[in-house]
C-alpha cells in the first residue's frame, strides 16, 4: 500500500470536523456522521494498478471534470444499487506537490455535500 499517499489523504480528511476513518468494503474510508466522504483505493483494488480516491459529488459535476481531465479524474464503477453513480474518482499515482491543494479541495467539496449544515458552519468558522 502506498502509505505516504494514504497518510496525506488521512491528514486532509481528518482535519475536517467529526470525520472518522474505518475500513469499508476492504478499503480505508473516511466518514462524517456515518456518511461516506472519501474512499482510498490502492493499486490492488479492481486490479487496475491505479491508486485513487472516490468522493461524492453533486449530479453532473463529475461528468464535466472527467471530460476536462480524463487522465486525472474518472467515474467510479457504480454499485448494483447505483451508489457511486455521481461520485468523482481521482487518480493519485502521479500526484506531485502542486496537486495536494486540489485534492484537498475535492475532499472538502465532498464534505460540504454530505456533512450536516452545523458541521459545515463549524468548518467555515475555522
Amino acid at each position: 500500500m502506498p502509505v505516504h499517499l494514504l497518510e496525506e489523504i488521512r491528514r486532509i480528511a481528518l482535519r475536517l470536523p467529526e470525520v472518522v476513518e474505518r475500513v469499508s468494503h476492504g478499503a480505508p474510508c473516511f466518514f462524517v456522521r456515518g456518511r461516506p466522504l472519501c474512499y482510498f483505493h490502492d493499486a490492488e483494488f479492481d486490479r487496475d494498478n491505479r491508486i485513487s480516491i472516490w468522493c461524492p459529488s453533486p449530479p453532473g459535476v463529475a461528468d464535466g471534470v472527467v471530460a476536462a481531465e480524463p487522465t486525472r479524474f474518472f467515474h467510479p464503477q457504480p454499485s448494483a444499487s447505483g451508489v457511486f453513480s455521481t461520485w468523482l474518482g481521482m487518480y493519485l499515482d502521479n500526484v506531485d506537490e502542486n496537486d495536494w491543494s486540489e485534492i484537498a479541495a475535492v475532499i472538502e467539496d465532498a464534505y460540504r455535500l454530505v456533512a450536516p449544515k452545523y458541521l459545515i458552519a463549524r468548518l467555515d468558522e475555522t
